[in-house]
């Protein structure tokens, strides 16, 4: 039916129907803390209506670069309206510099982008995941990463204390990073002893997957891989160095075990190397490193075109927890999250109830708007000071 000039000026406004208002960003604001083993960092960004969007920029031992790159950014965005996530990573990428590339640049981009995502699902009034497509996935799977950091000793029988424990509280996936003492003989050999152990445990209730942390070479990774294959590992993680997706290629064609990388890889186009390679069963992308929830979703797509599967990347901050769920619950060719179940009560805590609570080895999508998770970062702040610890991360074989 056509309406006539005089039937149109009578209809109500999109403003009656509660359309967002035109915003501008104001400013940016970082807090630092330390958490065990790792610096958090983590932005605001602030607008001139009062609603704030929460990102995460946490870069292991270089928070101080994530921090520099964030203010570098924020003179670029003040003033600008906080809508449209994909023309303001468009602008920020390919816009800004062309030195554009690298882990703290691209760990500033990925925070801006998660709450500028935050922000839009908050002016809204629908989660993330629903502005990306709605979840077909939720609940959605999790694996206790860094298991092993809660053993009381390190021993067989450590292992299957631990592992019926694991079990008892619901869990059934976990990862941890193999003995990286000894050479590669001995390891192997340590190795296989704490899988058995767990196996005799809790026999396949259990599904394992070990961090290698690029600490072996061709040979030895596969002479593990053999070695571990009756007992049906899920995963070998990153067992040889990521800048060479051709040997990855060559390790996953010859290991009996899936082989999963890439929480180092930034972007489609290093994920597309990977790829051609026939580097990996599973890619593993780091919300945070990678681009954000815009560019994560693109790594997740490409990955199911090669027949990949998607386990990304995360054991930082509830902010980049939250946003990696969001990322992952529309994505066809997810398989699992990664999960620091260390952390949980804390998060909880801080998050005044909004983190989510893992249930049965899995977890639910926040209902709230944008990211659904609320950071009391003055409490955080205050419990755990930030401590600048910018080691350097050695791995003795």
């Amino acid at each position: 039916m056509l309406l006539s000039r005089r039937h149109l000026l009578a209809l109500p406004s999109l403003a009656a129907f509660g359309a967002p208002t035109p915003c501008k960003i104001t400013r940016f604001e970082i807090h630092k803390c330390t958490v065990r083993w790792r610096d958090l960092v983590f932005l605001v960004i602030h607008t001139d209506s009062g609603l704030t969007g929460v990102g995460e920029a946490t870069l292991e031992t270089r928070a101080d670069l994530a921090e520099a790159a964030l203010r570098w950014l924020e003179p670029t965005m003040v003033g600008l309206d906080p809508q449209g996530a994909e023309q303001h990573w468009n602008r920020n990428y390919y816009g800004l510099s062309r030195w554009r590339h690298g882990a703290a640049e691209l760990t500033a981009l990925s925070a801006v982008d998660i709450a500028l995502w935050d922000l839009e699902g908050k002016r809204l009034g629908v989660p993330v995941a629903r502005l990306l497509g709605g979840a077909i996935h939720n609940p959605l799977p999790l694996y206790y990463t860094h298991w092993s950091a809660s053993l009381k000793e390190r021993t067989p029988q450590g292992f299957k204390d631990w592992a019926v424990e694991t079990r008892r509280r619901g869990w059934k996936a976990v990862k941890w990073t193999v003995p990286l003492a000894g050479d590669d003989k001995t390891r192997i050999a340590r190795t296989v002893a704490e899988v058995e152990a767990v196996r005799v445990a809790v026999g396949n209730q259990l599904d394992i997957g070990l961090e290698l942390a690029e600490t072996f070479n061709l040979r030895t990774t596969i002479e593990l891989a053999r070695a571990l294959a009756p007992l049906k590992p899920m995963f070998l993680e990153e067992p040889t160095l990521r800048e060479n997706p051709s040997m990855l290629g060559q390790v996953a064609a010859q290991s009996p075990i899936p082989i999963a990388t890439g929480e180092g890889l930034l972007l489609r186009s290093e994920f597309r190397q990977l790829l051609d390679h026939k580097g990996a069963a599973i890619v593993q992308p780091d919300v945070m490193h990678a681009g954000g929830i815009t560019e994560i979703r693109k790594i997740a797509q490409l990955a199911e075109t090669f027949g990949v599967e998607i386990a990304p990347h995360q054991c930082s901050g509830p902010v980049a927890h939250v946003a990696s769920l969001h990322a992952m619950a529309g994505c066809r060719n997810f398989f699992l999250e990664e999960w620091e179940g260390d952390d949980d009560a804390l998060y909880q805590e801080v998050c005044g109830g909004t983190y989510p609570v893992p249930k049965d080895g899995a977890v639910s999508l926040p209902t709230g708007p944008g990211l659904g998770v609320t950071v009391n970062f003055t409490e955080l702040t205050r419990r755990f000071p930030f401590k600048a610890m910018n080691r350097r991360a050695t791995l003795t074989k």
